[in-house]
């Protein structure tokens, strides 16, 4: 990395130079409503193309050969490459989509309106994360504009949909649309995260048997079993109410069993989402009556979010986890015959584990390049899940790395300018010290 000093220098001061054109462009795609249409459909809102429509020219300005598709119908991925090396491929990533607003009488600014005020940008997507986008685009600018030419391959990732399960990014991905490490540009609040867990989200299905409420003793008390007797209903509700105590106890031994040094003690959790309770399963997988107590209901739905260790892998943590419900059903009667069905990638979600090496170069370097321009950042993991993880699932070394702020998905989001224009300096320096300079 020594030899690539100068080539740093040169591209600090051009940032330095320049440094009022990250926080314009930052502020550019803030004033870009680009609202995931998952969450709240108005195409008034949901300009997530509109937001491409800006980046793309200002890549292919600085050298960049560009592409967009749709990832999701009228949701455009950006894709944007200058060639180099694959040996020392790197793509800086970051998605483009935000959550909602909420009430806009709770915010002191205009969501959209990019405001600056004492050192601080504000507005929906700021810190999450069209400021990490800018920084990347900032950075392979600076690059050029110093007349750097590095050998490696460098590509952006501008990506669709991360909010609501990172679709966008598996998109690129399935298109091969990959390298040898990626830099994805969260924000961390300027420490340097190469792991975080895997994610599953799950369905579990329990099965009763139905019956009118008012012939619930013949279920709970002792009945002659003569020809008579009418069969007996099975509430599916108190049987998911067992199921989710023994998952409880489940969760509890996991995390008490194992850690990750990166990560704090028993963040491997599982947690039961969502609960549907009722009668008669529909084709849509949930009961189709839930509003009659007078009815035994013979279903109930657990959603569950199911996050894993990043040296866990999703084969083994899948197979423990049905083995755990299979050893559940064998302590009662009627689910020994009635097993709870599982169903993984509910909604199409999954999120493989990140786990790259502490010493790994890319982490040294984001390391090393935040430590001369201030404070030594922490190298730790990271507690949720991001588009690394897709990346990551294809064999895509990943590290974590982006600006401070406070707000996202609350009110009065915002990013601190300055950690924006340092973000933007050490991206650039580790491009260099990763891709290397051309001779």
């Amino acid at each position: 990395m020594a030899e690539n000093q100068s080539a740093i220098a040169a591209v600090l001061a051009e940032i330095e130079a320049e440094r009022d054109w990250v926080v314009g462009l930052t502020r550019d795609m803030v004033r870009i409503p680009s609202v995931n249409p998952k969450f709240q459909a108005d195409p008034a809102i949901n300009r997530e193309a509109d937001v491409q429509a800006l980046l793309d020219p200002i890549l292919r300005d600085e050298g960049f050969a560009t592409e967009q598709w749709d990832a999701l119908p009228g949701r455009p991925n950006l894709v944007a490459e200058r060639a180099g090396s694959e040996e020392r491929s790197l793509i800086l990533c970051g998605h483009i989509d935000v959550v909602p607003v909420g009430a806009r009488s709770e915010w002191s600014v205009d969501p959209f309106g990019g405001d600056i005020r004492d050192g601080r940008l504000y507005g929906r997507g700021s810190i999450d994360m069209k400021g990490g986008v800018a920084a990347c685009v900032a950075a392979a600018r600076a690059i050029r504009r110093a007349g750097i030419d590095l050998e490696g391959r460098l590509a952006i990732h501008a990506v669709v949909d991360e909010e609501a399960g990172g679709f966008g990014a598996m998109d690129a991905v399935k298109r091969g649309k990959l390298a040898k490490a990626v830099l994805v540009a969260e924000p961390t609040w300027g420490d340097v995260l190469p792991v975080e867990g895997g994610l599953e989200w799950a369905r579990v299905t329990i099965r009763g048997r139905s019956a009118h409420s008012a012939l619930r003793y013949n279920e709970i008390y002792p009945q002659r079993h003569d020809k008579d007797r009418l069969v007996p209903g099975v509430n599916a509700i108190e049987l998911a109410a067992r199921f989710i105590a023994a998952v409880r106890q489940y969760e509890l031994d996991r995390t008490r069993a194992r850690s990750h040094p990166l990560l704090p003690l028993g963040m491997n959790t599982i947690n039961i989402g969502v609960v549907h309770g009722g009668a008669g399963l529909g084709e849509n997988g949930l009961p189709t009556v839930m509003t009659n107590p007078a009815i035994i209901p013979d279903a109930v739905v657990l959603d569950l979010d199911m996050k894993f260790l990043p040296d866990e892998n999703s084969a083994d943590y899948r197979r423990d986890f049905e083995s755990f419900v299979h050893h559940f059903a064998q302590t009662d009667a009627w689910l020994r015959d009635n097993p709870p069905d599982i169903q993984w990638e509910l909604g199409g979600l999954h999120f493989p584990p990140l786990n790259t090496p502490a010493d790994h170069p890319l982490v040294t370097s984001l390391v090393a390049n935040k430590t001369r321009l201030g404070k030594a950042p922490e190298v730790r993991g990271f507690v949720a899940v991001c588009d690394a993880a897709h990346y990551a699932g294809a064999g895509v070394d990943g590290v974590i790395y982006g600006p401070s702020g406070d707000g996202f998905h609350g009110v009065d989001e915002f990013i601190d300018i300055g950690s924006l224009v340092e973000t933007t300096k050490v991206i650039a320096a580790t491009v260099i010290d990763w891709c290397g300079v051309r001779r």
